[in-house]
C-alpha cells in the first residue's frame, strides 16, 4: 500500500464514512451501511468495492449479503491514519450521525443472522 493509494481511497466522504463506521463497528452488513449513510445500496457497494480492492477492508458473503470489515494485514501506518480519520470523522460529528442512524435502524440484523433476515 503506498500513501498516494491510500489517500485517494480516503479522499471520499462516502469511503471515508464507510470506514468510519466499520472501524467503530468492527463488522457490517452492505444493507446496515446503506441505512446509517442513507444512501442507495448500489452507490455504498461502488465505495466498498474500492476499498476492498485497494486492500482496506475485507469481505464475507454470508448467503446472498456481504458483510465487510477493516482488512486484518493493514501496516500499522495505514491504521493510525484510518484512526486519526475516525477521529476527525468524530470531531466533526459525522460518524456520530451516521453512528445514530445506523442504531435506530429498525430490524437492525445481528451480524451472523444478516442472511437468513433478509
Amino acid at each position: 500500500m503506498s500513501p498516494e493509494r491510500l489517500f485517494r481511497l480516503l479522499a471520499d466522504h462516502t469511503r471515508l464514512r464507510c470506514l468510519s463506521l466499520l472501524r467503530a463497528e468492527q463488522s457490517l452488513c452492505v444493507c446496515e451501511l446503506t441505512h446509517a449513510l442513507d444512501l442507495s445500496q448500489p452507490k455504498i457497494s461502488r465505495h466498498l468495492a474500492m476499498l476492498r480492492e485497494g486492500g482496506l477492508v475485507m469481505d464475507e458473503r454470508r448467503g446472498q449479503w456481504v458483510h465487510y470489515q477493516l482488512a486484518g494485514d493493514l501496516p500499522d501506518w495505514v491504521r493510525a491514519i484510518i484512526d486519526a480519520s475516525v477521529e476527525a470523522q468524530r470531531q466533526s460529528g459525522q460518524i456520530g450521525r451516521d453512528s445514530l442512524r445506523l442504531k435506530a435502524m429498525v430490524g437492525r440484523p445481528s451480524p451472523d443472522l444478516c442472511a437468513d433476515d433478509h
